[in-house]
């Protein structure tokens, strides 16, 4: 009962964030409208992410460091949960920028280096599935899961902001933050980033169990 604790606390905060999400009181503001509710499940959904990719990278680099088969194992499950945020961060993103711009896909640099950065990630699981043998696997996929996260943080937080972008706290345009996230919606966004995080990792332990067996059964 102890260690299911967080997995208890992921529940009711995703219930509270989906309840409050649709139903809690937003600004209202021009364009954006009720959309701006996808803040709680798009930009909640990055940021989790991100967070589960550094995660990944940290259990790539304690692999090289110990050569535990069981940090690998974390290190490919949690990046799988990243990059399953990461496609359903450009699916809800995409439909907010048809309904905000007009397009669900704009010619804005942070979207293609999303999309760059999405890709460089499904190559991480197509270069593990490369190899048949274990630990010339977990080493070669560790190198490149630290490698990607290098290039993902550029893409996605850094070059945007250097150029042109109709997103948020890019190309000199405001934050969220600075101009219509007020406190009703501090009070579910921030949750919601906890929730997405602990549902992420969740999926991840399952499946790592389910390698452990399977490993287990084989040897």
């Amino acid at each position: 009962m102890r260690k299911m604790w967080w997995k208890y606390l992921c529940i009711i905060i995703l219930l509270y964030v989906i309840i409050a999400g649709l139903m809690g009181p937003v600004p209202h503001l021009p364009i954006i409208n009720e959309t701006i509710r996808n803040t709680y499940f798009h930009v909640a959904l990055w940021l989790a992410m991100t967070t589960l990719l550094f995660s990944s990278m940290v259990y790539s680099i304690m692999y090289l460091n110990k050569g535990k088969i069981e940090y690998d194992d974390r290190a490919s499950e949690i990046a799988k949960s990243g990059i399953f945020f990461g496609i359903l961060g450009c699916l809800t993103g995409s439909l907010w920028a048809n309904f905000t711009w007009g397009d669900p896909w704009p010619n804005d640099p942070k979207l293609n280096g999303a999309a760059v950065g999405i890709l460089i990630y499904l190559a991480y699981l197509l270069l593990r599935s490369s190899f048949e043998d274990e630990q010339k696997r977990a080493r070669i996929a560790s190198v490149y899961n630290i490698f990607a996260f290098a290039v993902f943080i550029p893409l996605i937080y850094i070059l945007p902001r250097l150029t042109d972008s109709l997103h948020p706290g890019s190309g000199g345009n405001s934050t969220f933050g600075s101009f219509d996230m007020n406190n009703d919606m501090r009070k579910v966004f921030y949750p919601a980033i906890i929730g997405w995080i602990l549902m992420g990792l969740w999926v991840a332990e399952l499946r790592v169990r389910l390698k452990i067996i399977d490993r287990s059964q084989h040897s």
